[in-house]
């Protein structure tokens, strides 16, 4: 499962949800982390939407529904268990 989670530095909503991600051991999950800053069309189209995550499939992005900051990471997986091929 090939996840991509468009993130800026600084972002503490960014950085809980990637730290709930990296907990998740039942999932065969590859993190990539695009910071928005170094991009003008992702800052552009992700400024204000921060943490995004992504299921890279197949040459596509299917945008994944945002999880509440409070979800735990038995929640997020469950959640992603839902996009898994």
């Amino acid at each position: 499962m090939h996840l991509i989670l468009y993130s800026k530095v600084g972002c503490h909503l960014c950085e809980g949800l990637q730290e709930k991600l990296e907990q998740i051991t039942d999932l065969d999950i590859q993190l990539e982390i695009r910071e928005i800053t170094t991009n003008p069309d992702w800052f552009d189209r992700y400024q204000y939407e921060i943490p995004v995550l992504c299921l890279q499939s197949n040459g596509d992005e299917q945008t994944i529904p945002r999880f509440s900051p409070r979800a735990d990471v038995p929640h997020v997986q469950k959640i992603l268990e839902q996009f898994r091929d």
